[in-house]
């Protein structure tokens, strides 16, 4: 006798696949190039001049390092010396990218709201 329980696992799966494919299906993310006065997608000929960049919340992970220095108290420098980082998680890091956005830079856009509105999801280069 077959496991009930594995078969209703099975179909859950399936159709939560399904229904995730049918999310996305359609959705027609784009490159585009930022301008100096506004962002260009490929397959659209015209220059999109007020458009969205998402925000990145993250936890940054940083694993223990060293790294060597120097100190400064009372306007002496202090002998070359070790620091020792123990690794640490933080909580709620912006990644505000936006700031350093250059006209030439190659972005992914999703364009939302009928086509009206575009979002720019992140910084694309050649790997």
């Amino acid at each position: 006798m077959s496991d009930p329980f594995k078969a209703l696992v099975s179909v859950l799966e399936m159709r939560m696949s399904q229904h995730a494919g049918r999310a996305v299906d359609g959705v027609p993310a784009e490159l585009g190039t930022l301008t100096a006065t506004g962002l260009k997608l490929d397959n659209f000929k015209h220059e999109i001049q007020d458009f969205l960049v998402a925000d990145w919340l993250v936890k940054l992970h940083l694993p223990a390092f060293t790294m060597y220095g120097t100190t400064m108290a009372g306007g002496l420098t202090s002998q070359r010396t070790r620091f020792d980082f123990e690794a640490v998680q933080i909580e709620d890091v912006r990644l505000n990218w936006k700031a350093g956005m250059q006209p030439g830079d190659r972005v992914l856009a999703l364009p939302v709201n009928g086509g009206r509105d575009a979002v720019v999801l992140c910084r694309v280069v050649n790997g």
